[in-house]
């Protein structure tokens, strides 16, 4: 049945109408609001309040003296929390992916997703409660003998920011490397198998090439939400630890809105620069597991 030339304007006008209501969303609420604090971050600040100009102070504020050395240890933890979230979710994902039957790995992702039932700030403050001097696992190291008395480390600490920070982003890394791995063809793999290689070569050869495209989705989820965590830095890392996300909150609370604005432009263009790699190298439907020529 052939469709003439009215009908085919019709239906582009129909596909126009329906992505005219997302498209008016994303802008309005996403790049419109990324464009004002952009534009914000230029203006200058007159007591409590700020006005419209075109001035680089708050860069230049930012750019140097201690808030530099935030924005450097804001990197390094986010890259620290990254490389330990994916040496757990990959080895995880696999197993689910390879090793469980499908109703357990379903079940067990399903697990993953329930601590978002909770709310974020009650289940970093739950971390609290367990790492503290007279929590849970204080007791347990002494009562098992491995300590004489309360570990003081585990708490406001490095240890305990990072901990909060793997346990928050890792099931985002989980899924995208799990949903690479489901949409892997299984010919592949036992087309190895027959060759002759062995399930290690296999893996080195096939499988984790294949799934590069979950995996670099992964890290980007999770380099971006250690990034920008606010709650974790305050709750668990204790007065006057900071990273990127509450130096903008502690900004804000200052009024200081060009700098706060600043801050937050350089976070959003660090992440902007991650997807814009992953599209660079990876088509999308090849994080879906679909094997595609790889982008020059």
């Amino acid at each position: 049945m052939r469709v003439s030339r009215q009908q085919e304007r019709i239906l582009g006008g129909l596909r126009l109408a329906l992505l005219a209501l997302p498209i008016a969303f994303v802008v309005f609420f996403l790049v419109a609001p990324l464009a004002l604090a952009f534009a914000i971050s230029f203006w200058q600040r007159v007591g409590f309040r700020v006005r419209p100009a075109f001035q680089v102070a708050a860069y230049a504020d930012f750019l140097s003296g201690v808030r530099l050395f935030v924005l450097e240890r804001g990197l390094l933890v986010a890259a620290e929390v990254t490389a330990i979230s994916l040496l757990i979710a990959y080895p995880v994902a696999y197993l689910l992916c390879f090793r469980a039957r499908r109703a357990t790995a379903r079940l067990i992702l399903a697990l993953f997703t329930l601590p978002f039932l909770v709310n974020y700030i009650i289940r970093t403050f739950s971390w609290s409660w367990l790492l503290e001097r007279t929590g849970p696992v204080n007791r347990a190291l002494i009562a098992l003998g491995l300590t004489h008395g309360p570990v003081d480390w585990l708490l406001y600490s490095d240890f305990a920011v990072l901990l909060g920070l793997v346990t928050s982003v890792m099931p985002f890394m989980i899924f995208p490397i799990y949903l690479a791995l489901g949409g892997l063809d299984r010919r592949l793999l036992e087309a190895s198998w027959l060759l002759g290689a062995g399930p290690r070569r296999t893996f080195w050869r096939i499988t984790l090439p294949l799934s590069l495209p979950g995996v670099f989705a992964a890290l980007v989820f999770g380099f971006v939400g250690a990034f920008g965590d606010s709650a974790v830095p305050i709750i668990l890392g204790g007065t006057g630890y900071q990273l990127m996300g509450n130096a903008i909150t502690s900004t804000l609370d200052v009024l200081n809105y060009p700098l706060a604005s600043a801050m937050s432009s350089v976070v959003v263009l660090v992440m902007l620069m991650l997807l814009l790699c992953w599209y660079a190298v990876f088509d999308l439907r090849a994080f879906l597991g679909k094997i595609l020529r790889w982008r020059v």
